[in-house]
C-alpha cells in the first residue's frame, strides 16, 4: 500500500476522532436541574457558643498552676451545637442540628445543603441558634427572591456581617 494512502487513511481515522468528542461533548445535553427550576445552596461553617461558661480563676489557683499555664479564666473547650431552620414560602425544606466538629467538639459547625425550588418570587427566612437558649433563635433573616430558571442562589452565614447573606 502506498505511504499516502495510508496517511489518508490516519487522516480520515483522526477526523472520525475528533468528530465524536465533538459531538459527544455537546450531546445529549446535560442539565443538573430542571429547566422550569433554580436552586438555592445553603453553605457555611460557624462555632456555636461555649457549652460551659468560662469561670475566673482565684490567686491560688492560679499560683497552683506552671507559669506558662497562667490565665486568669478557665474555659471548656466544648461547643454548643448550631440548631438551622430554612424556609421557603413559609414551608421547612431544612431543619437541622449541627454537631461541632473536632475531637473535643471545639470546632465549627459546617453545612452544604442544595435545594431545587421552582423559578419565580419566594420568600426565604434562614434562622440560626448558636447559643444555650432552648427556644427562638439568635440570627433570622428574611429575603424576597425572584429566582429566574436555572439560576443559583448562595445563602452563607457571617455572625460578624449581622448574619445570612443572601448572594
Amino acid at each position: 500500500m502506498p505511504k499516502y494512502v495510508k496517511f489518508a487513511v490516519q487522516a480520515l481515522f483522526y477526523a472520525a476522532f475528533v468528530a465524536a468528542i465533538g459531538v459527544f461533548s455537546a450531546w445529549p445535553v446535560y442539565r443538573q436541574i430542571p429547566e422550569d427550576s433554580a436552586q438555592i445552596k445553603l453553605s457555611f461553617n460557624h462555632g456555636g457558643g461555649r457549652l460551659q461558661d468560662c469561670r475566673k480563676l482565684t490567686s491560688e489557683e492560679l499560683a497552683k498552676l506552671p507559669s506558662t499555664q497562667r490565665r486568669p479564666n478557665n474555659c471548656a473547650r466544648e461547643r454548643q451545637p448550631i440548631a438551622v431552620q430554612m424556609l421557603v414560602d413559609g414551608a421547612p425544606i431544612y431543619d437541622a442540628v449541627l454537631k461541632p466538629s473536632g475531637l473535643s467538639g471545639d470546632g465549627q459547625a459546617e453545612t452544604y445543603k442544595k435545594f431545587i425550588v421552582p423559578a419565580g418570587k419566594h420568600t426565604i427566612v434562614a434562622r440560626l441558634r448558636d447559643s444555650k437558649r432552648t427556644e427562638g433563635f439568635d440570627y433570622e433573616s428574611s429575603f424576597e427572591v425572584d429566582l429566574a430558571p436555572q439560576q443559583n442562589l448562595a445563602i452563607d452565614f457571617k455572625a460578624e456581617q449581622g448574619g445570612f447573606l443572601f448572594r
